[in-house]
């Protein structure tokens, strides 16, 4: 199962959970189950940038995740 980490600002939806463990394929997958647990997040997860397995991504729509990946959202800080 994927090793998924949420940034605080996500925790409103997770009702503080941190960290889940997910077991999904692609990003896609992965999205649409944690919007399954969790409603409404779909949303702010496709707009977060996203690191998996170190690796990081803007759009990770199409990206594989493997039963050991880790997958950690990220904050999008913006410019003001």
């Amino acid at each position: 199962m994927a090793r998924v980490v949420f940034p605080s600002n996500l925790m409103n939806y997770t009702n503080g959970i941190s960290e889940v463990e997910v077991s999904c394929s692609t990003f896609r997958e992965l999205v649409r189950q944690l919007n399954n647990l969790y409603p409404g997040i779909g949303d702010d997860l496709r707009k977060s940038a996203v690191a998996i397995d170190g690796q990081i991504y803007q759009d990770a729509w199409f990206e594989k995740i493997g039963p050991t990946s880790e997958v950690f959202f990220m904050q999008r800080i913006e410019g003001g």
